[in-house]
């Protein structure tokens, strides 16, 4: 088992979080209680989930991909749909109550059907949406209604069929249109019309949207144009919520805002006896990051806790590595605790100083960037001596595996260190949580656990042993331009964790030199070691220290493993 402990939390009432991932050092207290996992640091507490199905996507819109389209994923490492209903389920089980799938396309995902169908089998969720661009509505809706689809969006940026085919690269305005009406024919109340307004594009087309809710029961959404990968930030094509209102009300004067509810990302406006209505989603120019209820996993299994955020953790390995659910909680606990207060849209374009960026600081997160009160990149020596012998060999000098039936069954624990030293910049960007593969020390604690427990199959001859405790802990030391590691394993049997504990410290060391390798030809993996243990036949309750640590500075003669 293990347990995150998290510090400075707002004082509310909240629950135990039973997974324990770090050592009880300092002031963190085995004892604290955090709130729900989804809870961030800012209060915020993340009731909707988006699931991205596919990459693939049967359109090629020019503010979303080039013409060629992107590069995919190889099939193998697309959730599956039991992928997709074990990580729905762990979701709703800590609170999320919609679930929006969404793509790519997600009607190209052929067990859709299926897929829509088990997560309405989910007790607790209360809501099952879609986002699609309507082009094979008027074949699948009929279904989709039947298996339980709530909610329905439909991307529309035009209602001008050549402009259509001149954005999306593809036909099909007709099909998108017929799905919207569709969709009203089935009940759906509203269907939501989601259109991204550029200048230069369709923005002299937004009093004609207003007219489309004249006798349509629909909500149209103005979205404000904004970057995703494959194109950047270019404000000649942005048109702003306010210039949209005072465009719409040269037309209708009367246009005049609704109420909104506190987790709504589209302000919501009406014409006077019109049926349908008009919101505007004001992602640029108004954000609406303090009121976010949103986490989205991306279609290769990526949590990501920001659209416009780097940072993401993979789900489907930690799932694919028979990771434990508690280990599956603490991992997506990690990564919404590091969700900014707020994206950081371009300077340039901020509009008050409140939309600044939050800065990261390493105080926040006392659990991964803890200081240590004597440095670990220190010259250990051994005070033991040598055995007569290897211990795995025998009389003739074959590998066997101990015998350790004999011996007594006590509580065995080991801890061992390792260091992993970086240059200025990859210190610079794990500090702000920014390295390219995503939040690179939670990563490389949740696989020194994992590597701990896999130790008796990853080293032939090692006992398979019943762990009952791991703790790995990682600090960035940003001074001195390095990671420290250490591993404390326990376990209740007749031989120790030594192993263990140093597979965990070695298999976090090459996480984050695997996670870092891009940004750095550099990193050097060094001073791995056994610090401690306590228990075997000496004496179960005494503690053996096996190295003892200087200050002298370490001569080239040192073991490195990397590139120097």
């Amino acid at each position: 088992m293990f347990r995150f402990h998290l510090q400075n939390l707002v004082k509310r009432p909240c629950r135990l979080f039973s997974v324990e991932a770090f050592q009880n050092k300092g002031n963190i207290k085995v004892s604290d209680q955090v709130e729900s996992p989804l809870t961030d640091l800012f209060g915020r507490h993340h009731s909707y989930l988006r699931i991205s199905l596919t990459e693939r996507c049967n359109l090629r819109c020019q503010y979303c991909m080039p013409e060629e389209g992107v590069k995919l994923s190889p099939h193998d490492k697309i959730l599956t749909t039991d992928e997709i209903i074990h990580l729905a389920q762990l979701f709703v089980n800590e609170g999320v109550t919609k679930i929006r799938l969404t793509g790519g396309e997600p009607t190209v995902r052929r067990d859709l059907v299926s897929i829509i169908e088990k997560l309405k089998q989910i007790k607790g969720l209360e809501t099952v949406a879609m986002t699609t661009n309507g082009l094979t509505l008027t074949r699948q809706l009929v279904d989709l209604q039947r298996a339980g689809l709530d909610i329905l969006n439909i991307s529309l940026d035009t209602l001008k069929s050549d402009k259509y085919e001149f954005i999306t690269r593809r036909k099909g305005w007709g099909r998108a249109v017929m799905g919207i009406d569709l969709a009203l024919q089935l009940g759906y109340n509203p269907v939501k019309v989601n259109c991204v307004v550029m200048k230069g594009f369709n923005e002299e087309e937004i009093v004609d949207f207003v007219k489309f809710t004249k006798d349509r029961n629909v909500d149209v959404r103005f979205i404000e144009y904004m970057p995703f990968t494959g194109n950047k930030w270019d404000f000649n094509k942005l048109l702003s919520y306010k210039e949209m209102v005072e465009k719409i009300k040269q037309e209708f004067p009367d246009f005049y805002p609704l109420d909104n509810g506190p987790n709504d990302t589209s302000k919501a406006w009406k014409v006077p006896t019109y049926q349908g209505q008009v919101g505007f989603i004001t992602s640029m120019s108004e954000h609406f990051c303090g009121s976010c209820n949103r986490l989205r996993i991306t279609a290769d299994g990526n949590l990501k806790v920001c659209l416009f955020g780097n940072t993401e953790i993979s789900l489907r390995d930690a799932l694919r590595s028979g990771c434990s659910e508690d280990d599956l909680v603490a991992l997506i606990n990690a990564a919404v605790k590091r969700k900014k207060k707020q994206h950081a849209a371009p300077h340039h374009y901020r509009h008050s100083t409140n939309t600044s960026p939050m800065p990261i600081k390493i105080s926040s997160f006392p659990f991964f960037f803890k200081p240590i009160s004597s440095p670990v990149a220190l010259r250990a020596y051994s005070t033991g001596t040598s055995s007569e012998k290897l211990s795995h060999l025998n009389e003739e000098g074959r590998a066997i595996m101990v015998d350790v039936t004999d011996k007594h069954i006590t509580i065995r624990t080991a801890v061992a260190r390792g260091v992993v030293r970086i240059n200025y910049q990859t210190s610079e960007l794990i500090k702000q949580v920014l390295a390219k593969k995503g939040d690179v020390l939670s990563v490389a604690q949740l696989a020194g656990i994992m590597g701990a427990k896999k130790t008796s199959e990853l080293i032939p001859l090692c006992h398979n042993l019943p762990l009952t405790k791991v703790g790995v802990d990682l600090a960035l030391n940003y001074e001195q331009k390095q990671i420290e590691l250490q591993a404390t394993v326990r376990c209740e049997g007749r031989t120790g964790v030594e192993m263990e504990a140093l597979t965990a410290v070695s298999v976090a060391a090459l996480t984050v030199y695997d996670m870092c390798k891009a940004v750095s030809s550099d990193i050097v993996i060094s001073d791995i070691s056994l610090v401690s243990k306590t228990g075997g036949k000496t004496d179960p309750k005494r503690t053996i220290v096996l190295r003892e640590m200087d200050k002298d500075p370490l001569d080239s003669t040192e073991i490195r493993v990397g590139i120097i």
